[in-house]
C-alpha cells in the first residue's frame, strides 16, 4: 500500500482526490494552508515554508502536488506575476526539493492547459507536442513550475508526471463555471444561439481517475499529459446541457458572434469574450494511448453528477 501526500488537500480537486485515494485503500496525508474537516491526517503549512513540507513527507511514496494560486479573474495584487511565482513556482521548488530529500518515488504535478495557451484556431487542437505559449501570469507561473520540477528531478531518483487540465467542473465548483451556471439560473434569454465555438472541459471525476492512474502506471513516468472529457462543446451546447441537467430549457437568442465579440471588447471584457466565444480544444490521444486510459464519464454524466439543478432551480 502506497503512502501518498496530497498538497492543496482542502481545495476543489484536493478534497475529492483524497476521498478517492482513501476509497481505493491508499494511506493518505493531506497538506493544506488552513484547517478543515478531513478524512485523513493533515499537515498545516505554507508552500514557502520548506520545513513544514519536510515534516509531512516521512515515509511518503508519491506526492500529488495540487496546491496552487489559482487563476484569478479580477486580480487586485500590485504584481500578479510575482504572486503567482511565489506560490506556484517557488512553492513547487520547495515541494520537489523536500520530496527528493525524503526519497519520494514519484511526483505528480497538476499544471494547467494555460501552459500551452489561451485559445486554438477553428479545427485545430492543442496536443502533446504543442508549444508552450502561456498568455497570462498564471500560465507563465505554471510553465515555470513545470521547468523547476523537471530540472530538480533530473539526475535524481524522483519520477515526474505533469497533468494539464482545462476548466474543471464538478460538485461545488467555483469560478468561471459557476458564472455559467448563474447565467442559466437567471432564466433570461441568452444571446448565444449562434455561437458555434468548440471548447474542451474536464469533469472532476475524469481528472481524478487520470491522476489515480498515474500513481502506479509505469507508462506515466516522466510524461506530460493533457486531459479533457474527450468531448468538445460550444458555449450554446454547454448552456443547453446545463439546463437539461436540471430538466429545464435554455432560451438562446441568435445574435451573431462578431456582434457579441465587438460589444464585449467595447466593454473591456476581452478575457470574457475569449472564454465565451473563442475556441480552446484539446487532443488527449497521447494521454489515452500512452496510459491505455479513457475518460470514464461523458459530459452528460459529469453534468448530471454535479447536482446543478439545486442551484438552477433555487429562487
Amino acid at each position: 500500500m502506497k503512502k501518498i501526500l496530497v498538497t492543496g488537500s482542502s481545495g476543489f480537486v484536493g478534497q475529492r482526490l483524497v476521498e478517492s485515494l482513501l476509497e481505493q485503500g491508499s494511506e493518505v496525508i493531506g497538506f493544506s494552508r488552513k484547517k478543515y474537516n478531513s478524512s485523513c491526517p493533515v499537515y498545516i503549512g505554507e508552500l514557502d515554508d520548506i520545513d513544514s513540507i519536510r515534516g509531512a513527507l516521512n515515509g511518503v511514496d508519491v506526492v500529488i502536488h495540487a496546491a496552487a494560486r489559482s487563476h484569478v479573474m479580477n486580480d487586485e495584487s500590485l504584481d500578479p506575476l510575482a504572486e503567482y511565482r511565489r506560490v506556484n513556482v517557488e512553492g513547487t521548488r520547495n515541494v520537489v526539493t523536500a520530496a527528493i530529500e525524503a526519497g519520494v518515488k514519484r511526483c505528480i504535478y497538476i499544471s494547467s492547459i494555460k501552459a500551452n495557451g489561451e485559445q486554438t484556431e477553428p479545427g485545430e487542437a492543442l496536443g502533446h507536442s504543442s508549444k508552450l505559449m502561456p498568455g497570462d501570469a498564471y500560465g507563465i507561473s505554471k510553465v515555470e513550475a513545470e521547468m523547476v520540477l523537471n530540472k530538480l528531478a533530473k539526475g535524481s531518483a524522483l519520477e515526474t508526471v505533469i497533468i494539464r487540465p482545462p476548466l474543471i467542473y464538478g460538485p461545488k465548483v467555483k469560478g468561471n463555471f459557476t458564472s455559467l451556471v448563474r447565467l442559466v439560473k437567471s432564466r433570461l434569454p441568452l444571446p448565444f444561439g449562434l455561437i458555434h465555438n468548440q471548447r474542451s472541459f474536464v469533469f472532476l471525476g475524469n481528472l481524478i481517475d487520470l491522476i489515480m492512474n498515474c500513481v502506479d502506471n509505469p507508462r506515466a513516468v516522466n510524461q506530460t499529459f493533457l486531459v479533457s472529457d474527450g468531448e468538445d462543446l460550444s458555449t450554446s451546447e454547454l448552456l443547453i446541457q446545463l439546463k437539461q441537467s436540471s430538466n429545464g430549457k435554455a432560451y438562446l437568442i441568435p445574435i451573431p458572434s462578431l456582434l457579441l465579440k465587438t460589444l464585449l471588447l467595447v466593454l473591456g471584457k476581452r478575457d470574457l469574450s475569449q472564454k465565451l466565444l473563442g475556441n480552446l480544444q484539446i487532443d488527449i490521444s497521447h494521454t489515452c494511448e500512452t496510459l491505455h486510459w479513457k475518460p470514464p464519464y461523458t459530459v452528460e454524466q459529469g453534468l448530471n453528477k454535479c447536482h446543478f439543478h439545486s442551484e438552477l432551480d433555487r429562487d
